[in-house]
């Protein structure tokens, strides 16, 4: 789209100018008006920057810049729900919201739904064209706040949904750090006790020209194995790594590792309960936004970042769109505990689905705040045992025959 540069007045009568991209100058005039500027003249340039960048700004500094995160969506929707609460219109508020962006690539965002709605396009429509920023849920959300005229209580909720996964994602960061590092300082020893360790160590016993135990044996192939190979085992290692991703990323190949990590001894359940108190929390916010049940399970149906547990919601919709109850289609999908099954039976009953869940909700997510703090506690003794066997490994490997050798040599 072309560039024009305008001249205008503010309601003050300061002087304004600019640049702005757009697609004719009706357009530029419209997004000037909706910011309380009258325009004065409006001519197209040949600039390449659009209003807010700075002159200084190349291509070094568009490699570098920091893609829109989900903390920019979060602020995003609670500053659009005070806007509009407060009764400021959308095209105004989204200009603010421009103008205040701290993340450039975020503000042209903004600048491109300012656009789309200035063509006659709805919001959820215009944030379709950004999959990266906006994902399924939320676009669905915002198109069901259009639709019942309380896009505000929408963006609210939004927010806290928002924050609600936040949390999550960094207490299983921070649960998952220390066996991280863990596992990665033993894999590091292991690579140097095979390359720089043990081939010393040859040299001594080969000097005395004895029969070594079969441990130390094991140990001498093992480094001459990594040390001759190890082309073959980073090759292995890369393929295997890549091989994975690309089978992950088709759909069978998806929803047989996503049943597998379920299963996972310690992580399994964490994942579980994880997923499902983000089923419940968006499956409350829906409802309580209107949503009709069988809409709402497809909406939260691709919000579960689990394709196992999605696949099951789906069998629930599909049984709940035959006339089924709510509480039979979740038996039937047999992912919930006894205890939640009867708080849905409640929440059918009384007509407090979404209060219900909500309150499901929060118990899983107790129940995942207590795992993650247990977390290192129960790795622990795994991680303890397995540094033990590799160090009990080395010692009848490496010292034994030092210890034999050493007694023959006094005799």
């Amino acid at each position: 789209m072309p560039f024009y540069a305008y001249k205008g007045r503010n309601s003050g009568g300061e002087l304004m100018q600019g640049v702005l991209e757009a697609a004719d100058e009706n357009a530029v005039a419209n997004q000037l008006m909706g910011t309380g500027v009258t325009p004065v003249s409006i001519t197209v340039t040949r600039a390449t920057k659009v209003a807010g960048q700075g002159d200084s700004e190349g291509w070094i500094a568009k490699l570098t810049e920091k893609k829109p995160t989900s903390i920019d969506v979060q602020l995003f929707s609670r500053q659009l729900y005070t806007l509009l609460k407060s009764g400021v219109p959308i095209m105004k508020g989204l200009a603010g919201l421009q103008e205040s962006a701290i993340n450039k690539a975020f503000g042209r965002v903004i600048a491109d739904l300012r656009e789309s709605l200035d063509a006659g396009r709805e919001l959820s429509a215009a944030m379709t064209k950004h999959p990266a920023v906006f994902d399924n849920f939320y676009l669905s959300m915002v198109r069901v706040g259009e639709m019942t005229g309380r896009l505000d209580e929408v963006m609210l909720r939004l927010f806290d949904h928002l924050e609600f996964e936040r949390e999550m994602k960094n207490r299983v960061k921070s649960a998952t750090r220390y066996p991280t590092f863990v596992i990665i300082a033993m894999v590091l020893a292991m690579i140097v006790v095979n390359v720089f360790v043990i081939p010393q160590f040859v040299k001594v016993f080969e000097s005395f020209k004895a029969e070594l135990p079969l441990m130390t044996r094991i140990l001498i192939a093992s480094s001459r194995f990594t040390i001759d190979y190890w082309y073959m085992l980073t090759a292995a290692a890369l393929g295997g790594f890549f091989g994975f991703k690309a089978w992950t990323k088709t759909p069978d190949g998806l929803l047989k590792w996503d049943r597998y990590k379920l299963k996972f001894p310690i992580a399994g359940k964490i994942i579980h309960k994880a997923t499902m108190a983000r089923f419940a929390r968006s499956f409350a916010l829906s409802s309580r936004s209107g949503v009709p049940i069988v809409h709402a399970l497809t909406v939260v149906s691709q919000t579960v970042d689990n394709a196992h547990l999605s696949k099951r919601i789906e069998v629930m919709r599909d049984n709940v769109e035959r006339g089924d109850s709510i509480l039979r289609t979740s038996v039937a999908a047999g992912i919930f505990t006894p205890i939640v099954l009867q708080m849905i039976a409640v929440g059918e009953e009384s007509g407090s689905l979404d209060d219900l869940m909500d309150e499901i909700a929060a118990m899983y997510e107790r129940e995942v705040d207590y795992e993650l703090k247990t977390l290192s506690a129960q790795i622990e003794p795994i991680m303890i045992t397995f540094l033990g066997a590799m160090v009990l490994v080395l010692a009848l490997g490496i010292f034994l025959p030092i210890w034999n050798l050493g007694k023959a040599a006094m005799h």
